[in-house]
Formats: structure tokens, sequence, C-alpha cells
């Protein structure tokens, strides 16, 4: 998953450079779809991995539970057994999240690509960018 994340940030990061020559607003315009749905995709498994994630976090707290109350090897095993697990979702969830936030950033810049609206979020400002008028 993520070198999927990262290669296609790269392959979307080369396109805005200009890397992969200069684009007409249609052609950012797909791009753009298709950016989307990796994105879909992205945040289907962002969502998935919260909720094992939380299951995961549940039962930790019942295996430390029943360990505190009733303190045995294998509770104990069990325990950190699940905290290691738990660290683990909780790393991954933690890079997932970020990745699609940073994608949320490459969408809006091709957004203004495509001659739509956009938004640059840098220093904790928003500054919005609006296509020029038509005559």
């Amino acid at each position: 998953m993520w070198e999927y994340l990262r290669l296609h940030e790269a392959f979307i990061r080369a396109l805005l450079s200009g890397q992969h020559g200069e684009h007409p607003p249609e052609r950012w315009q797909r791009l753009l779809a298709f950016h989307e749905t990796q994105m879909h995709r992205m945040q289907n498994e962002r969502l998935i991995h919260l909720i094992v994630t939380l299951f995961v976090a549940a039962f930790f707290l019942l295996v430390l539970g029943f360990s505190i109350v009733r303190p045995t090897g294998p509770g104990l095993a069990l325990t950190l057994l699940f905290l290691g697990l738990l660290s683990a979702y909780l790393v991954h969830y933690f890079r997932l999240e970020n990745g699609v936030q940073r994608w949320y950033h490459l969408a809006n810049e091709m957004h203004q690509r495509a001659g739509g609206c956009g938004a640059l979020y840098q220093d904790g400002k928003v500054a919005p960018v609006l296509p020029e008028p038509k005559p």
C-alpha cells in the first residue's frame, strides 16, 4: 500500500512540475478525475484501517483490564502482543492519513490547472485561487 501511495504521488508531482510536458485544461480534467478515483480508493482503505485500529484498541484495553484484575503470564504476553499490534496499526493509519491529506493538496493544484477554483494552504493560512473571468 505504501509503495502504491508513494508511486502515485510521485507521478502526480511529476505531472505538476512539468516533467511530462505541458497539458491543456481538458487533459488536467481527465488527470484530476483519475487522481480523484485513486483518492477515493485510498479513503476507503483509510476507513477500513480506522475500523480495524479501533477494534484492535478495544481488544487491547479489554486484555489490559483482564491482566490488571487477574495478572497471569499468558495474559501479560497477550497484552504485549496487542500493544505491539496496536502500535503498528497506529503508525500505519497515521501514514495513510497524512498521505491522503497530501493528495488533497495535489488535487487542489490540479483543479487550478484544469481551470477551476482552488486554494493554497501554506503556513496556516488559506489563499483562494480563482480562475480568470471570461470576457
